[in-house]
C-alpha cells in the first residue's frame, strides 16, 4: 500500500512541474514541448489527484502542501482546455447555410512518403470541398494528385521535398496568389485572392511553420514569428479572411492565443471540441495542429475530422458562410491585443531579425 502511496504522489508531482512548464516564456523547444500533451496531463493529473487523496492521511503539512497545489494545476489545467468543450460558449456562432455565399476548405498534411494518393482524392470526391489544401508534399504528390485538375481548375503549386511543399487546388477563381518565405527560404506560405462565385473577394493565408523539436528547430521562435507576421498582416486586411494550414502549435498555446488577439480570428473549434488532427496513428497521442481561422465576416455551416488518408495528420473539413448582412453583428469576438502583446509580438520579430 505505501508504494502504491508514493507512486501516486510522485506521479502528480511529476504532472504538477511539467505544467508549471507552461507558464515559461522561454523558446526552448522542451519548454514549448509542454503545451501540446495538455489534455493527457490534465488526465493523468486528475487520476493521480484522485490516487493521491485516497491514500494520504493528512497527518503532515506536507500532505494538504501537495493536495492544495495538486487541485491549483487541475484547476488551471481544466480553465486551459474548457473552452474546447461543448459546454463552453460558441466563438464562431453556427449558420444554418440559407444565407451567404458558403466556402468549403479541405485541409491535410499527407505526409510527405504516404503514397496513399488515391484516398485523399476520394475524400475529395466524397465531400467535394471548395478548396483542398496539402501540405508537406513534393513531386510526387503533385502527380500523384494530377487528377483533381478536372474539377480544380485553379491552382497554386508549390512543392519541396524537405516535407514543406504546398499545394493548392481551387474550384473558385484564384484571382492573385504569392508564395512568400516570411521566416526561412525553405519554409514557403501562401497568400491568395479567391473569388466566391457571387464575385466577392476574400483572402487566404496558407501556413505550414516549422515546430520547435529536436530534430527540426530547438527554439520555437522562428514558428511564433511567423505566425505574429501573418496576425499583423491579417490585422488591417480589408476583405474577409481565412488562416489555414498546419500551425504545429496546439489551439490553447500561449502562442496560437496571441496569434487571436493579435489578428482577431476566430477559432470555429471553440465551444465545439479538440478536433485532434495529429497523430493520426497514435490514439492515446493526439491533440490539434491543423487549423483553420477565419475572420468575423464568415459564420459556421460545419467542422469536421475526416478519416484517415495513412498519413499521420487527419484531414479536416470546414464549411464557412460568408455572411455580408449578419456576419459581423452576430459573431463573437476574440480578445483584444494588450500592450503587453504588442510588446511580445516586436521582440519576436526582433529577435528573429538577429539571427
Amino acid at each position: 500500500m505505501e508504494y502504491i502511496k508514493v507512486a501516486f504522489q510522485i506521479g502528480l508531482v511529476i504532472s504538477m512541474a511539467f505544467t508549471s512548464l507552461q507558464l515559461i516564456r522561454k523558446d526552448e523547444w522542451w519548454v514549448r514541448a509542454s503545451d501540446f500533451p495538455h489534455l493527457q496531463t490534465t488526465v493523468l493529473t486528475f487520476i493521480f489527484f484522485i490516487g493521491t487523496a485516497s491514500t494520504l492521511n493528512y497527518t503532515d503539512w506536507y500532505d494538504w502542501f501537495l493536495m492544495f497545489f495538486g487541485l491549483i494545476t487541475l484547476v488551471y489545467q481544466a480553465k486551459i482546455i474548457f473552452p474546447y468543450t461543448s459546454l463552453a460558449p460558441k466563438q464562431s456562432k453556427s449558420s444554418d447555410g440559407k444565407h451567404g455565399e458558403m466556402i468549403s476548405i479541405l485541409e491535410c498534411n499527407v505526409l510527405q512518403d504516404n503514397t496513399s494518393y488515391q484516398k485523399l482524392i476520394d475524400l475529395v470526391s466524397q465531400c467535394e470541398p471548395s478548396i483542398v489544401i496539402a501540405l508537406e508534399t513534393d513531386n510526387k504528390w503533385e502527380q500523384g494528385l494530377s487528377t483533381l485538375e478536372a474539377d480544380y481548375p485553379y491552382t497554386i503549386k508549390h512543392p519541396q521535398d524537405n516535407t514543406y511543399g504546398i499545394l493548392v487546388y481551387s474550384k473558385l477563381q484564384i484571382v492573385d496568389h504569392s508564395i512568400d518565405f516570411l521566416i526561412d527560404s525553405g519554409i514557403p506560405s501562401v497568400e491568395a485572392i479567391i473569388k466566391l462565385a457571387n464575385n466577392q473577394m476574400i483572402k487566404i493565408f496558407i501556413v505550414h511553420p516549422e515546430p520547435p523539436s529536436p530534430t527540426e528547430n530547438e527554439r520555437s521562435t522562428e514558428r511564433d514569428a511567423e505566425l505574429i507576421l501573418i496576425a499583423k498582416k491579417v490585422e488591417n486586411e480589408p476583405l474577409p479572411v481565412i488562416v489555414a494550414g498546419d500551425l504545429n502549435d496546439v489551439a490553447w498555446s500561449h502562442t496560437t492565443r496571441l496569434f487571436q488577439r493579435l489578428s482577431g480570428l476566430l477559432d470555429p473549434r471553440i465551444g465545439r471540441g479538440f478536433f485532434n488532427t495529429f497523430n493520426a496513428k497514435h490514439f492515446l497521442l493526439r491533440w490539434p495542429l491543423d487549423h483553420i481561422f477565419h475572420s468575423r465576416h464568415f459564420m459556421l455551416y460545419k467542422i469536421e475530422r475526416m478519416s484517415s488518408i495513412d498519413s499521420d495528420h487527419f484531414p479536416m473539413l470546414i464549411q464557412l458562410v460568408l455572411d455580408a448582412v449578419n456576419g459581423k453583428r452576430r459573431n463573437g469576438e476574440t480578445e483584444d491585443a494588450t500592450d503587453e502583446d504588442e510588446d511580445e509580438a516586436s521582440d519576436k520579430l526582433e529577435e528573429v531579425k538577429k539571427r
